[in-house]
C-alpha cells in the first residue's frame, strides 16, 4: 500500500480555471450514521497518508458515499461545480479500438489495474485549495489527485504514457489506470 506522498514528477495535476471564475461552494449533504463513521475512517486514512490537509479555502465541494461492489462505502467528492469552471484538458485519451488492434497475434497477456493510481500524482501546490472538500467536521484540501476532477483522466494518461513511453504499442498498452502487457512468445 501507499506509504505517503508520491515523488515529485514532471507533471503535477493542474486545475486551470476559466477567466473570471469564482470559488465554487456547494452545501454538504446529509449523511447517515454509517456514512459518518466511514467518513471519519476515510479522513483519518487520508490525513495519515498526507493525501489531504486541513484547509480554509474559499472552495468547498460536498462529500457523498456510494456502495462498493463487494462491501462497504466509497467516499466521493462532488466536483461538478468546480468542473464546470475548469478549462478542459486537450490531452488525448486513446481510442479503445486502436488499443485492441495492438493485441492481434499476441498469445500472452497480463493486466495490471493500478489501485490508488490517482493518488500517485500530486496536485500542483498552487491548485490544492481548489480541491477543498467540506465535511461536518471541517474542510480539507487534497495534495494528490483524486477521482471526480474533470482533467484527472488526462493527467493520469499523460503520466502513464511518459513512464512507459519506450514500450507503448510494442508490448504495453495503457488505458487510464489499466496497463496491459502482451507478447506473441
Amino acid at each position: 500500500l501507499l506509504t505517503g506522498l508520491p515523488p515529485e514528477r514532471l507533471q503535477d495535476h493542474k486545475i486551470e480555471l476559466e477567466p473570471g471564475a469564482q470559488p465554487t461552494v456547494r452545501t454538504q449533504w446529509r449523511l447517515t450514521q454509517p456514512e459518518l463513521h466511514e467518513l471519519r475512517n476515510q479522513l483519518d486514512y487520508l490525513l495519515a497518508k498526507g493525501f489531504i490537509r486541513p484547509s480554509t479555502s474559499p472552495f468547498a465541494a460536498p462529500i457523498l458515499f456510494t456502495p462498493k461492489k463487494d462491501v462497504g462505502l466509497r467516499m466521493c467528492t462532488d466536483y461538478r461545480a468546480l468542473n464546470r469552471v475548469t478549462i478542459k484538458s486537450r490531452y488525448p485519451i486513446p481510442r479503445m479500438d486502436e488499443l485492441i488492434d495492438n493485441l492481434r497475434g499476441a498469445r500472452y497477456f497480463s493486466k495490471i489495474d493500478l489501485r490508488g493510481g490517482y493518488h500517485q500524482i500530486r496536485v500542483l501546490a498552487d491548485d490544492c485549495h481548489k480541491t477543498a472538500l467540506r465535511t461536518r467536521y471541517r474542510s480539507y484540501k487534497y495534495t494528490v489527485m483524486t477521482f471526480g476532477l474533470t482533467n484527472a483522466p488526462s493527467t493520469f494518461q499523460l503520466t502513464m504514457n511518459g513512464v512507459f513511453r519506450d514500450l507503448l504499442d510494442k508490448c504495453v498498452i495503457i488505458y487510464l489506470d489499466e496497463i496491459w502487457i502482451y507478447s506473441k512468445t
